[in-house]
């Protein structure tokens, strides 16, 4: 199995697919421009394209590579949303402004697919996206799925568990939410090709080039590397968790998660066989759990998501066992491919989206669901930018707030592993339950299914028979003078009664005394033999 640390491409399976693109220089000379913009991740490329498409002058510095982190390394799976459902978002800003702030996570999603259509090398996957339930109570994907198709509009289908089980062939899951919009792309291969489109429209991009400071203040605000200076009217700042020692006010306001990614090696028909829905699939029964099929033989799964990165090996290892778990039929099955990515989670769940100071933008907290709200988060501040657009005010509400450090991260943790520990003892229950039912259900359809049994006729009883009986009379000839009735018989034919004897009235019994010898002798008794033991 190959793995790698979390600082390059390394050897992930996106890495061993990703198209060729061109190598950029670190930046060495300065510049002055309108836009710079610190951090080539999806959320820095999307702006600097839309800033550079309305024919601004714009610079991307990338302290590595192009989407080097969790940009290039998630799992590829695009759809309408936020990380914090529907539910709390509208409990949070009300049913209005969740419904504007949705229409802009589906704008978003449809930005990736028009500009990833256009892009050499990224292939959609359009089977759509399946979010699955692993205990029995379908309440709360029911008032879910209500909101979302009866105030949002969202392409939502509830699903029973049958037709989950019919798709993905596993006890662990019963109801589920279908999102056919949904889709899933190669997010390197469509992060370098979104490098390529900003860079065909103006935009210029210089990898190796950490931001050691910013100076915010005045019209124009002054970034400098290692090696050069950049004077900006706007600079956006798009680095995600990645800029502790740049601006720790804005990174302490995140919690870092590491999640792992395995990639199997090529599986056989088992893989079709367990896992037949087309698209991507994500359960509730373990945070970041989310898996597809690749190149049609592979199985893309990840999760195992944590404050602290752990050893890519082990995760991978740990990864596996919830695949034996979930799906026992692919228990041949093994990682061929293991890579970490880190993303940042805000305290709210909602990105961080907006102007800090004149001039001075923030686009970050995408961890969760960042596909589709980097492309609306780009476009939006690009907007603000050029045009002065002020869409990004929605996102007003959604406050830095401080993740709480290292308690806060140990506390999140801590929060993580109860809520794992409680939906699996949650799901352990269901599937018992569930099994119960299903039991019954099939012991009532045999027995429905079955002849009904015809209890056996009770055994003939015979016509009573009719016997003469012999009665003793006066010397002279015997006469039958009555019949009588006999019991009835079980095992052969009856016998005739032997006539009866006269009845003779008995004598009384004397009870024998002891002879002597001089009436023993008298009577006859034999002499008694020598050596015989005498009578006493």
């Amino acid at each position: 199995m190959d793995t790698d640390d979390p600082n390059a491409y390394g050897a992930s399976w996106y890495s061993a697919t990703r198209v060729a693109g061109p190598a950029r220089a670190r930046l060495t000379v300065e510049l002055d421009v309108d836009v710079c913009v610190v951090g080539a991740g999806l959320a820095g490329l999307a702006v600097a394209r839309e800033v550079a498409r309305r024919g601004w002058s714009v610079v991307v510095l990338e302290a590595q590579g192009v989407a080097w982190s969790a940009s290039g390394r998630n799992t590829g799976v695009v759809l309408p949303g936020f990380a914090v459902a529907a539910s709390p978002l509208v409990a949070r800003v009300g049913l209005d402004h969740a419904k504007a702030l949705w229409a802009r996570s589906e704008a978003g999603a449809e930005y990736v697919r028009s500009a990833a259509r256009e892009m050499e090398g990224v292939t959609l996957s359009e089977g759509g996206w399946l979010h699955v339930s692993t205990t029995d109570d379908p309440a709360a994907m029911a008032s879910e799925a209500a909101l979302l198709v009866g105030e949002f509009g969202a392409a939502v289908e509830p699903w029973p568990a049958d037709r989950v089980r019919e798709a993905l062939r596993s006890p662990h899951y019963f109801h589920a939410l279908h999102f056919p919009r949904g889709f899933s792309l190669n997010p390197l291969n469509y992060a370098l090709g979104l490098a390529a489109a900003a860079e065909a429209v103006g935009a210029r991009i210089f990898e190796d080039t950490p931001v050691a400071g910013i100076d915010p203040a005045g019209v124009r605000k002054r970034v400098v590397t290692r090696q050069s200076r950049v004077r900006a009217g706007h600079v956006v700042l798009a680095g995600n968790v990645h800029l502790p020692g740049l601006m720790p006010q804005f990174s302490s306001t995140l919690t870092p998660i590491f999640s792992t990614v395995i990639a199997t090696a090529p599986l056989g028909g088992e893989l079709q066989d367990a896992i037949r829905f087309p698209g991507a699939v994500s359960d509730t029964g373990s945070p970041g759990q989310h898996y597809r099929v690749v190149e049609g033989q592979r199985l893309m799964w990840s999760g195992r998501s944590s404050v602290w990165l752990g050893n890519p090996r082990r995760q991978a290892n740990a990864l596996m066992r919830q695949v034996r778990r979930v799906y026992p039929q692919l228990g041949g099955a093994k990682a061929e491919y293991a890579w970490t990515g880190a993303t940042g989670r805000t305290v709210h769940g909602m990105p961080q989206i907006g102007e800090i100071s004149p001039g001075l933008w923030l686009l970050s907290g995408f961890g969760g669901h960042g596909l589709n709200t980097t492309a609306m988060g780009g476009e939006m501040v690009a907007r603000a930018i050029v045009e002065g657009d002020t869409d990004w005010k929605m996102f007003s509400p959604f406050a830095l707030v401080w993740a709480g450090g290292a308690a806060g991260r140990a506390a999140q943790q801590v929060s993580g592993w109860a809520q794992r520990a409680g939906e699996r003892l949650q799901g352990l229950l269901a599937r018992r339950r569930d099994a119960r039912r299903r039991r019954a259900e099939a012991a009532k359809a045999a027995a429905v299914a079955s002849p009904p049994v015809v209890p056996e006729a009770p055994p003939q009883i015979s016509e009573p028979v009719e016997q003469p009986v012999a009665v003793a009379a006066e010397p002279g000839p015997v006469a039958v003078t009555s019949a009588a009735v006999l019991p009835e018989v079980t095992f052969g034919p009856a016998a005739v009664a032997a006539p009866a004897a006269p009845d003779v009235p008995a004598e009384p019994v004397k009870p024998k005394r002891k002879r002597g010898k001089k009436r023993q002798r008298e009577a006859g008794a034999p002499e008694a033999v020598p050596g015989d033991k005498p009578n006493d």
